[in-house]
C-alpha cells in the first residue's frame, strides 16, 4: 500500500530551485520504487521497477551518451 511509504527527497531540492522535485520511496514487497511530485503529495505516482528506475538515473544526472539496452 503506497500510504505505508517513507517518503524522501535529495538533498539538492533544498536549494534555490525547490519548486521542481519528486520525491521517491522504496518499496521491498513487490520490489518498487515510487515517484510522486514534492508539490502535490496526493497527486498522481509512477511505480517503477527498480531497473526502470536505475535506466532514468544517468539521464536524471545529465547523462549524454544512450543506454545500452537489457535483455
Amino acid at each position: 500500500m503506497t500510504r505505508d511509504l517513507e517518503w524522501f527527497k535529495s538533498s539538492y531540492s533544498s536549494g534555490a530551485e525547490t519548486d521542481s522535485c519528486v520525491e521517491i520511496a522504496i518499496a521491498a514487497t513487490p520490489a518498487t520504487v515510487h515517484v510522486r511530485d514534492s508539490k502535490d503529495t496526493d497527486g498522481p505516482r509512477l511505480a517503477l521497477a527498480p531497473a526502470a528506475w536505475a535506466g532514468f538515473l544517468p539521464y536524471a544526472a545529465g547523462a549524454t551518451a544512450p543506454l545500452t539496452p537489457r535483455p
